[in-house]
């Protein structure tokens, strides 16, 4: 009964997230600062702790969801499906990430890789994989929306996350990712090994104006922002910058062809609309 609520937490979190570009150099000494409050990610392995994630981005004909990001709406969301470590060893999470004015709010559902696919979200059959109720009820709002959207299959990205969890906090998550890549595709299931890899990590790929590569900080906590977070922030002089990686990803891809291209029958809608 106790998993199966830890489980349903994990499976519905509502958190606030501050992503921050930051100097590789700089990476160790953040690693010595939060070592206090902080330990490895149960789901990591190696020195540093690490796992790599591979992200299936959805969005409309329209290119709706980008677009919400471009304009910084403040009730927007992505749809996504996400798997870990090399493909096909771990399960697929279909993922609704909404973004409500400041805060955060992430469903998901776990589904075997072997069983995901592209007939799982268009057709009527329910897996039977769910572990509980919630998980059920995510798959089924994260189907509706795809439906409802007719989104597909864009881009992939994939990437290293080193992570760590508050030793001491409820909640409280510090994430540094590296090796950012993208490729376009179509595909429900390839998740990238049919295809090439290209980088966005550089300093111009992530188009904040800055001297250097980065690496993407995350801190995610509750409403409460625990005070050794802060004393981060002002310690290292750290300024808050958004990072979509699924929009940089498209607008990386602009400078090798236009892109996001609508094609003309939609261009022809959006004009009668």
């Amino acid at each position: 009964m106790f998993e199966d609520l830890k489980q349903t937490h994990r499976d519905l979190v509502s958190r606030h997230e501050a992503k921050y570009i930051v100097p590789r150099e700089i990476v160790p000494e953040l690693r010595k600062f939060i070592a206090p409050f902080c330990v490895p990610d149960p789901y990591t392995h190696g020195t540093p702790p690490e796992y790599t994630i591979t992200t299936l981005q959805l969005d409309d004909p329209f290119f709706s969801l980008h677009a919400a990001k471009g304009r910084e709406a403040l009730d927007r969301f992505k749809l996504r499906v996400r798997t870990y470590g090399a493909i096909g060893t771990a399960p697929v999470f279909t993922e609704i990430k909404s973004k409500l004015d400041m805060t955060i709010v992430k469903t998901r559902a776990a589904i075997p890789f072997a069983e995901w696919g592209e007939r799982l979200v268009s057709g009527v059959r329910l897996p039977t994989c769910f572990r509980n109720r919630q998980q059920e009820f995510n798959f089924l709002q994260f189907k509706r929306l795809v439906w409802e959207l007719g989104a597909r299959p864009v881009l992939l990205v994939r990437y290293i996350r080193e992570s760590y969890v508050g030793r001491v906090d409820r909640y409280a998550r510090v994430t540094f990712d590296r090796k950012l890549q993208y490729q376009m595709t179509d595909s429900w299931t390839d998740f990238g090994l049919g295809g090439a890899w290209r980088g966005m990590d550089s300093a111009q790929a992530q188009g904040f104006g800055l001297p250097y590569s980065g690496v993407v900080l995350e801190i995610k906590t509750l409403s409460h922002t625990p005070l050794w977070v802060m004393d981060m922030v002002e310690r290292f002089q750290l300024r808050k910058c958004g990072n979509c990686k699924y929009s940089t990803a498209l607008w990386r891809e602009g400078v090798f062809r236009r892109y996001p291209s609508m094609g003309e029958e939609v261009a022809q809608e959006m004009a009668q609309a």
